[in-house]
């Protein structure tokens, strides 16, 4: 199971009889958009003396929105922790943040303009997405710049670390689909250990969605379906070997939860790997403030910045 914006390396021992065999991957899916159901085959071929079969076996994998079997192999993922390939996984947290992933609608304006949106109680709306009901507003001038140059209004820092509280994976009739738009950034302390829960919701339509982290590699402490339970399900964390990504599928109507230690300062990017739901808001900025020393701290700007184009 490997999400949109992931890598794996794989390794396997070639160990069968001598013969042909196919490399094969399909589609999962969890939504109701449409999707590319195909398939894609590779065959791995063994060197030696023997008569190529005159049909490769094909390996049985499981239907395409099976979605227990997605969510059990990305929970059996491991790491090594071994003195060759160490970990480091935060064990004392000191920044917690509970992110809540949501596809939502924006009002259709002006008045009188025609919009593709899920209508709403008769009402043409623009489709959106939003992490704890906020839909990133792209600015014009990059975050980046403006942090380091303390240019004022371009963004604020008050994205609320958590949501309000409503039965995330449940019924959620009475719950607004509308969101707000906003640039609004996490100011996360330097060497801060974090946690960070990624809750979907069943709002419009809940599907897998690969969330995706610049400036970090983060552990995945945990995963699950239904709503995160702040008592028991860290208890059921894996502190020992768990895997260290950079983009993890947040499964359908369940939740993930990821450790970093802010080591890395800068203004780090935070999205779905779904390009269209980033396109319509699924996205957020973290800045990681300077350390004590220049060596943690974000390095200066080149004497020569090669300028965008106008166009």
């Amino acid at each position: 199971m490997i999400t949109p914006g992931q890598t794996m390396d794989v390794l396997f021992t070639a160990n069968q009889t001598l013969s042909q065999y196919y490399m094969l991957s399909t589609a999962y899916f969890d939504g109701f958009a449409e999707f590319d159901n195909t398939s894609a085959k590779g065959i791995i071929e063994y060197i030696g003396n023997y008569t190529p079969p005159s049909t490769i076996p094909s390996p049985t994998l499981p239907e395409l929105r099976n979605a227990t079997a997605a969510l059990n192999f990305t929970a059996s993922l491991k790491s090594l922790a071994t003195p060759q390939h160490p970990i480091n996984v935060p064990k004392n947290i000191t920044r917690h943040i509970f992110i809540a992933i949501s596809l939502n609608v924006l009002p259709c304006l002006p008045a009188g303009r025609t919009c593709k949106g899920p209508p709403v109680n008769n009402t043409e709306t623009i489709i959106s997405a939003s992490l704890n009901n906020i839909s990133f507003s792209t600015p014009k001038i990059d975050i980046l710049e403006a942090y380091y140059r303390n240019i004022n209004n371009v963004f604020t820092k008050d994205f609320p670390d958590s949501p309000e509280l409503f039965n995330f994976t449940g019924d959620v009739t009475n719950i607004s689909q509308y969101t707000t738009q906003g640039t609004k950034v996490i100011m996360i302390n330097y060497g801060e250990a974090v946690e960070i829960v990624l809750q979907g919701t069943a709002i419009q339509s809940p599907e897998n969605h690969p969330m995706h982290l610049h400036g970090y590699s983060f552990y995945v402490v945990g995963i699950g379906s239904g709503n995160f339970n702040n008592f028991s399900d860290p208890e059921n964390y894996n502190l020992v070997n768990p895997p260290e990504v950079n983009t993890i599928g947040v499964p359908k109507s369940g939740w993930v939860a990821i450790r970093f230690f802010a080591n890395n300062p800068g203004v780090w990017f935070m999205h779905c790997h779904l390009e269209r739901h980033a396109t319509w808001g699924m996205d957020t900025v973290l800045i990681v403030k300077n350390g004590s020393t220049p060596e943690t701290s974000i390095r200066k700007p080149p004497a020569y910045m090669p300028p965008c184009p106008k166009s």
